[in-house]
């Protein structure tokens, strides 16, 4: 290819991205609206925008009249409108948990080089819905559709730590006639508490050479925008190469891939740290 081909190709994609900067600025208002939460008076919403206040009402009028914005009557403070709640309710009824966290699980199995499972609440507990294998050899008896000891492994014990405690108490109940006591393992109700606010503490679950030995792994959470555990993330790598410090390297990737699914699905006050 000449330069000037190269040049001209350039160009193309260069205007095919170029968009309509008024559009752009006037949506940094409802951004805003949406991250505070909220409804506010026009200077705290313009300030908020990185805009005038002067600025800012035109662009409030016209979305207002497109039912983006609505204006209450009685403190003249803005807040999202008709049209934007139906927008989000649409998008919302179609959003995927699994389909929406393929593609940060596959990045995070890259970047890592550790294998990387996706996990639901299925009808027996915890199941294998997605899986990437590691760079290297990993052995572990993990498949899709394998279904995870609640309470002896890091995927189990992150879902127990955020789904309702009567579905959990009868979950490990049938965990352990499913599993056999020597899988499953019958913990003392005391330990099993301390295990999973641990989960909650950490905001990730973590196993060390357990159930696997020479394995480690951190199972995060992903909430959907009703703050309900929808699906979790799991790492797991060799244990020679798996950091396995709860504000670690592995940790810490496990939780912001976690924390950026919710994000997706419209979770909004989860915090990676």
């Amino acid at each position: 290819m000449s330069e000037l081909e190269n040049e001209s190709g350039d160009v193309a994609s260069e205007k095919e991205r170029r968009g309509i900067q008024s559009v752009e600025a006037g949506g940094q208002l409802l951004l805003a609206l949406g991250a505070q939460g909220r409804p506010m008076p026009l200077k705290e919403l313009a300030k908020a925008a990185d805009m005038a206040p002067g600025k800012a009402h035109p662009y409030l009028v016209s979305f207002t009249k497109l039912g983006l914005v609505t204006q209450e009557a009685s403190t003249g403070y803005y807040w999202l409108g008709p049209t934007a709640m139906q927008l989000g309710l649409v998008t919302l009824r179609m959003l995927n948990p699994v389909r929406e966290a393929i593609p940060f699980a596959e990045n995070l199995a890259r970047e890592t080089g550790h294998s990387v499972a996706l996990s639901v609440w299925g009808n027996q507990g915890p199941t294998i819905v997605f899986l990437f294998d590691a760079i290297y050899p990993l052995h572990t008896n993990i498949r899709t559709g394998t279904v995870m000891s609640l309470a002896g492994t890091a995927t189990g014990r992150m879902f127990a730590a955020y789904l309702p405690a009567k579905l959990i108490e009868e979950s490990l109940l049938e965990d352990e006639r499913r599993l056999g006591p020597d899988i499953a393992k019958p913990t003392e109700p005391g330990n099993l508490q301390a295990m999973f606010n641990e989960v909650r503490k950490h905001g990730v679950s973590r196993s060390v050479n357990n159930p696997t030995p020479g394995v480690c792994s951190f199972a995060a959470p992903v909430f959907d925008y009703s703050g309900n555990i929808v699906l979790g993330v799991t790492l797991m790598g060799r244990s020679r190469s798996f950091d396995i410090a709860w504000d670690g390297t592995q940790a810490q990737a496990a939780k912001a891939c976690g924390a950026e699914v919710s994000r997706r699905l419209g979770h909004q006050s989860l915090r990676v740290g």
